[in-house]
């Protein structure tokens, strides 16, 4: 079942609706009405973009996708899916008939592959595999799916009354959601469409990711570790095999770091890829070049190393002749291209938002997903230098809220380094003094982008100066910057996030005498860092942080990282009491601190939590801690991501206010 919109009246009616409607600040209850568009993919005429929406149901308390279809010239919107199941994933089938999805309907365990007709009705399953298919694509004449599954091939058994015991021997055990890991793998398999058999090309104690069909359909690129011991470094290289069971497979690149995310030219002349930087076993502080070979291999050279800045996504021309890409550049992510022809670099669209993906046309023009401050991701047409907007699934409920003012600002260290930021006030007039809140991104190695942020839209609006700070180690800075806290994680960051409360001070938005901090991830690493440093602070919220470092050694999934970095506490004892300097100094904190984590985060463990919750209470200093069940590093549950922005604003507003 599907339907049609007409968007031009549609819009008309609505935006008069929405008109009559109060607009409220934005409450953590809002984060239910924000829908995630997510997999677009342009139809092969050019004429149609299809893509999946995933919004909350209350009433499960999850979310589900559905399928949409939106004309490129803008005035027709359709759903394809409805109902409780999900449908994500889609793509075109090669002759724009069709379109795929996967979906788990009719299944216990696991998504298949299903095929509707593009004009509406029914979906039908296509696959019935038993194990977990990872990603598909179509092969050039539409007869066969290459699919990548997950070991082992009984996605549909149920689990036993007693589990049997894990035999664990892999340097590299654990990884938050996938859990205990043994030596199950994703492999790739030819399904042919018509006779329904499955045929194996890959096979071993190896992976096998980002798989494409050649554009003849006689090959298969993919990428794969083939090193002795996969676990012990980042050695993906790019491989070729004919697509063929017992082909032999045929290894393109030889680089010591990682090669990734292979596709060929429109022509099947030339491979593109995504390069490190960095050749050792593991380096966390890199970012991805844009490489070129010639299909077979040969004459390989990098393409955007001048930059100085990460490619994270790429794609094609039709034509062949442009390879249009993203680069993350100080607070922005915005699109280039390179000229095979001419061998230069231009850029296409730049300014204070950002790009989350593209795609190509047939008409020259690109698919890109774009954000800013006030709006999530939509779907919008670039060419000739002018974006248009296609999708509009946000305008809804953005009517009716009022958003936090965002702008950027630069602050200077204590060492003279200067440092980037957003800063987010409740309105863009009455820029006063206010109890200020830094909420630290993580990772460490990514960036605070001129892009829709919900916790900093609500933290604001719920009455606070709230600010976001590129850090050393952050991105979008060039490598030297990235670099810059190897091996020393607490120091330069510390400097640079307090340079930054000094500069809102000095402006005039921050109060001094009411500082909050707040971070997740790396950015809860970092709070106990930063209070542990600075007693300024009056509140402070760690979620899924640590600080007594070498505990988590063995305890989460970054043992590859210490080793490299750090080297193992038995031979660098000193080094890890250092980088664990907010455990053995907690007395120091005067900070009370709301301490958070998904109790089966294996990125970083609810001990890291624990520890520094016993700590302060052993100190008698005020904290909380609040574990989530069932969750994850990233929260899945909506009423917990709803609850945890109540917990935010209910311990700053105790405290700060």
């Amino acid at each position: 079942m599907t339907k049609s919109l007409l968007l031009a009246p549609v819009l008309l009616l609505t935006c008069f609706v929405y008109a009559q409607q109060p607009h409220k600040p934005i409450q953590p209850t809002d984060i239910n009405r924000i829908p995630t568009l997510s997999s677009p993919q342009v139809s092969p005429d050019g004429k149609w973009v299809t893509y999946s929406v995933s919004e909350v149901d209350t009433a499960k308390d999850g979310r589900v996708s559905h399928l949409w279809m939106q004309s490129w010239d803008g005035a027709t919107s359709i759903q394809l899916t409805y109902g409780p199941e999900a449908a994500s994933t889609p793509k075109w089938s090669p002759d724009g008939k069709y379109i795929s999805f996967m979906s788990s309907r009719e299944s216990k365990k696991g998504g298949q592959v299903w095929l509707m007709d593009r004009r509406g009705g029914e979906g039908h399953k296509l696959t019935d595999i038993k194990g977990d298919i990872d990603h598909y694509e179509w092969s050039p004449d539409a007869s066969k799916l290459l699919l990548a599954i997950g070991d082992p091939e009984n996605g549909d058994k149920e689990e036993p009354k007693t589990p049997v015991p894990l035999k664990i021997d892999r340097y590299h055990f654990k990884q938050d959601v996938a859990g205990y890991l043994q030596h199950l793998h994703l492999h790739l398999y030819i399904f042919d469409i018509a006779t329904k058999k499955l045929d194996t090309l890959t096979k071993g104690d190896f992976d096998e990711q980002s798989a494409e069909w050649s554009p003849d359909g006689r090959q298969v690129v993919f990428v794969s570790n083939h090193s002795v011991d996969p676990d012990r470094n980042e050695n993906n290289d790019i491989f070729v095999m004919d697509a063929k069971p017992g082909a032999a497979l045929h290894q393109l690149t030889t680089w010591k770091g990682h090669d990734e995310d292979p596709h060929w030219s429109p022509d099947g002349k030339y491979i593109a890829y995504l390069r490190s930087t960095s050749d050792a076993d593991y380096m966390m502080y890199d970012q991805n070049i844009l490489c070129l070979m010639d299909a077979d291999g040969n004459n390989k050279k990098t393409l955007t190393q001048q930059l100085d800045r990460p490619v994270t996504s790429f794609a094609w021309s039709k034509d062949s002749k442009t390879i249009g890409f993203l680069v993350a550049d100080d607070r922005e992510r915005y699109v280039a291209g390179y000229d095979l022809t001419s061998g230069k670099i231009s850029t296409f669209l730049k300014g204070e938002f950002s790009v989350a993906g593209i795609a190509a046309n047939v008409n020259g023009n690109w698919l890109l997903q774009m954000s800013n401050p006030y709006m999530p991701t939509e779907l919008y047409a670039l060419g000739n230098g002018a974006t248009r907007r296609l999708t509009f699934h946000h305008q809804q409920w953005l009517s009716t809220v009022t958003l936090a003012h965002v702008q950027g600002f630069q602050s200077k260290s204590s060492d003279g380094t200067l440092v980037s930021g957003l800063v987010y006030t409740p309105d863009s007039v009455n820029r006063k003094k206010r109890p200020m809140i830094m909420y630290i991104h993580g990772g460490p190695v990514s960036q605070d982008e001129y892009s829709f942020d919900v916790t900093r839209q609500i933290l604001s609006s719920a009455g606070y100066t709230v600010i976001g700070v590129n850090y050393r180690g952050s991105n979008g800075r060039g490598l030297a910057y990235c670099k810059a806290i190897y091996a020393d994680w607490g120091n330069k960051e510390v400097k640079d996030l307090l340079g930054a409360v000094d500069e809102m001070v000095k402006q005039g938005l921050a109060d001094p005498d009411h500082l909050g901090i707040c971070g997740w991830s790396y950015g809860g690493i970092l709070t106990n860092y930063t209070i542990a440093s600075d007693t300024r602070f009056k509140a402070a919220s760690s979620g899924a942080g640590s600080s007594l470092q070498s505990s988590m050694y063995g305890s989460d999934q970054y043992a590859l990282q210490y080793d490299n970095e750090i080297g193992p506490p038995w031979k660098s004892q000193d080094k890890w009491i250092k980088l664990s300097y907010p455990f053995y100094h907690a007395d120091r904190i005067k900070t009370p601190v709301l301490f958070m984590s998904g109790l089966k985060d294996f990125n970083v463990p609810t001990a890291g939590s624990e520890q520094m919750y016993e700590a302060l209470k052993s100190e008698n200093i005020p904290t909380e801690m609040i574990l989530y069940p069932g969750q994850f590093h990233g929260f899945t549950k909506p009423s917990y991501q709803v609850d945890r922005m109540q917990r935010y604003i209910a311990w700053y507003n105790k405290y700060l206010k």
